[in-house]
């Protein structure tokens, strides 16, 4: 009788598996990409490296459901240091600029009283 039908299941039901559960293990949620940072330095600051830090905020998400955490949490933190760096730079560059006006004024002031 067993051999009339082979791909019926053995009496009692299928053997145990063990249980699937899909997906990726839960590694928890995943580090602040700092998006938001990287667009307002674009924005606000310095365009070339606010666009290399929305680059690499963009990798945080991808890497981070690949399995990778450890680069996800490099990419996050890169991120974080091109936009810090891309706000001090235009700090800078506005501190330098601000300091050139202040010099123009007072060299334009001294040359208009000068008289011989």
């Amino acid at each position: 009788m067993t051999d009339q039908y082979p791909n019926y299941p053995p009496p009692g039901g299928p053997p145990p598996q063990q249980p699937y559960y899909g997906g990726m293990p839960n590694y928890g949620p995943p580090p602040d990409n700092n998006l938001v940072w990287a667009i307002l330095c674009t924005v606000l600051c310095c365009l070339p490296l606010g666009i290399v830090a929305i680059v690499k905020s963009s990798q945080v998400q991808t890497l981070w459901a690949q399995g990778f955490q450890a680069e996800a949490q490099k990419a996050a933190d890169d991120a974080k240091k091109w936009s810090m760096w891309g706000a001090i730079a235009t700090g800078v560059l506005f501190l330098l600029y601000i300091i050139f006006i202040v010099v123009m004024v007072i060299i334009g002031a001294s040359a208009g009283s000068f008289t011989p």
